[in-house]
């Protein structure tokens, strides 16, 4: 807590988007297991699964009672129908094949479940500021429309990490969705809160969108 931007910036957003607790929750990439460690916490009943086995590792360590598959996102081993809410928060930027996790999780929810994720918005991944100040322009050298692979290095405190994910606009997320079957309910994106500004830098943030939430419905 404190070196990640799931505490400071969108953690209470995303979990407004989210439907109350129902039959099951699957956690599709969850990682370390901090979304279902606190989607637990509110009262769901929670499968994770990931294809890292240290992070599926970890997330066992940090919870010993989490059910949790080391699976890939786009051959899940569950049947048909078997979740009414899947998560995929922060996973599919950084999934090969999102497209097929986005098929699996429509062919594993209930009728009338949802998928909620969050991805990085892909303006931000599309481009760079200018500079630190919280009014320096953002600036697109190559295209937004397409896709590319994409390295962040960031060091905070002595400890490093190199995150490499994939760019592609907003239309490849939807498209994947309303081939998946489902429904867009609800398009949101966010902006950092006031009580997430810790350097003026961070104020850049606020014009413009920072992460990408979606919410759609599987109306079978």
């Amino acid at each position: 807590p404190g070196f990640d931007s799931y505490w400071r910036f969108h953690r209470d957003q995303f979990l407004a988007l989210l439907p109350p607790p129902g039959r099951r929750t699957l956690d599709l990439g969850c990682g370390e297991g901090r979304l279902s460690r606190d989607l637990k916490a509110l009262g769901h009943t929670m499968v994770a699964v990931d294809a890292s086995p240290t992070m599926a590792a970890a997330a066992r360590d940090a919870d010993p009672a989490l059910e949790v598959h080391l699976s890939d996102a786009a051959d899940l081993s569950f049947e048909d129908g078997t979740f009414d809410l899947v998560a995929a928060f922060m996973s599919l930027q950084d999934m090969d094949d999102f497209e097929g996790a986005l098929r699996e999780a429509g062919r594993v929810l209930t009728p009338d479940g949802r998928l909620c994720l969050a991805v990085v918005h892909p303006l931000a991944s599309a481009g760079r500021f200018d500079g630190d100040d919280p009014t320096s322009p953002f600036v697109i050298d190559g295209s937004y429309l397409g896709r590319n692979r994409y390295e962040d290095h960031i060091e905070r405190d002595g400890l490093a990490m190199t995150f490499v994910s994939e760019h592609r606009p907003i239309q490849a997320y939807v498209d994947a969705v309303a081939h998946a079957g489902l429904l867009v309910e609800r398009l949101v994106e966010t902006d950092v809160p006031d009580s997430a500004i810790t350097r003026p830098r961070s104020r850049r943030w606020q014009r413009l969108p920072l992460f990408l939430h979606i919410r759609a419905i599987n109306p079978a």
